[in-house]
């Protein structure tokens, strides 16, 4: 049996996604900027995915710009606000669980003079709104909050952090990185006082190296990158027409299907969480318990689940489970071939032995609850192998 748990790092394509990207690549080929009939035929996929998009988040289709995905999408909005606001001020807040897409961004920008803070999370990975607002300045042009954390499944409290910031200083932009959060929760910029958002198409069935950036029309903010005028020359370089159908295409397919295949998805991570917790030497990261003591799996993203073994590095479990078919990771896809420590779980207060011996399990629409069986068994029978040769 196969147990493919790392769609945090990236998910299955959906079958009708791939029949569309193949029609455009064979018979729909067209550059999107020709005048003839091939290019407006291409032309007519990017307004139809544009409207998609646009349709799911509640906004403008003129405020929708397609990237190569998150990382780019992170970029443009953290160096291109910075860019055309710093005249205003040159002070950005973040958080410290952020992705390194927008970690890396800042310590860049640091080094061009800007001044960053970073807002520290409870156990459970989540920032305190206290804090934000003690931090926000009049020289604070930017405030960039993950929605949902990509090693734990920590949701930030998107809706009250927007509306702080525009209370206490309206010229403040707000971004926020959705990948993990986009078609896991209700995303809506307009009501939530954001001001741009960031999302990968390959987070939601769709293809890799496609994303987009949602951008209020009325924020100011410049390229990072220029050529032949593309997407009002704020992203030039030519449109990836058969990228951009595929995540127009999964975003709806996603959206439309959302409230059932989240409610699934949370039956089956408490179902998980109340089985591994049982497992000698496991411990659970990242999810807060109710009053009763039961796992209040609400409160986190319904997709990602962090556990720790004690006593066993995570490398030793991830290549045992993998000999096994089952497929997770130590932590965020981007930052796994680094051996640096995991910088979410030392924010939450895990010690060592926690951190080394972290794991992530991610599902998606697609997970069975039998592959999760699975994994129990197998997490089981592989702790109790190991656990033999480890110091009592």
């Amino acid at each position: 049996m196969i147990s493919y748990l790392d769609n945090s790092a990236t998910t299955r394509v959906f079958p009708e996604v791939v029949e569309l990207m193949t029609k455009i690549m064979l018979e729909d080929y067209g550059n999107p900027s020709s005048v003839h009939m091939k290019g407006v035929d291409a032309e007519k996929y990017v307004t139809t995915a544009t409207k998609q998009i646009a349709t799911a988040l509640k906004v403008n289709e003129k405020e929708i710009f397609f990237t190569s995905g998150g990382t780019e999408s992170d970029n443009l909005a953290l160096i291109g606000c910075a860019n055309a606001n710093n005249r205003a001020g040159k002070h950005i807040i973040t958080t410290k669980i952020e992705h390194p897409a927008i970690l890396n961004t800042c310590k860049y920008l640091e080094s061009e003079g800007y001044e960053i803070s970073y807002l520290s999370v409870d156990e459970y990975g989540v920032i305190s709104l206290d804090e934000l607002e003690s931090l926000i300045r009049k020289d604070t042009i930017l405030v960039s909050i993950m929605h949902t954390n990509n090693e734990v499944g920590s949701v930030q409290p998107i809706s009250q952090a927007g509306a702080l910031i525009k209370k206490k200083n309206p010229a403040t932009l707000f971004h926020v990185d959705a990948v993990q959060g986009f078609t896991k929760a209700e995303i809506f910029p307009k009501k939530q006082n954001i001001d741009l958002l960031s999302v990968s198409g390959h987070k939601i069935h769709g293809p890799k190296g496609i994303g987009f950036l949602y951008i209020n029309e009325k924020v100011k903010i410049k390229p990072i990158s220029y050529g032949g005028g593309q997407q009002k020359g704020l992203r030039n370089g030519t449109l990836n027409v058969p990228g951009i159908a595929g995540i127009g295409l999964s975003c709806k397919m996603a959206t439309d299907t959302m409230k059932a295949d989240n409610e699934r998805l949370y039956e089956l991570k408490k179902y998980f969480l109340d089985k591994v917790k049982d497992i000698d030497k496991v411990v659970i990261n990242g999810c807060p318990l109710t009053e009763e003591g039961e796992f209040d799996v609400y409160k986190t993203a319904p997709h990602i689940i962090n556990i720790s073994v004690n006593g066993l590095r995570s490398e030793v479990m991830l290549h045992a489970l993998e000999d096994k078919q089952i497929y997770v990771s130590a932590g965020s896809a981007c930052a796994s071939h680094s051996k640096k420590e995991s910088s979410t779980l030392k924010s939450m207060g895990a010690d060592a032995q926690r951190m080394d011996g972290a794991l992530r399990l991610s599902m998606s629409s697609m997970t069975t609850k039998e592959e999760l069986d699975y994994v129990l068994l197998t997490l089981e029978e592989t702790i109790s192998f190991y656990g033999r040769f480890t110091r009592k």
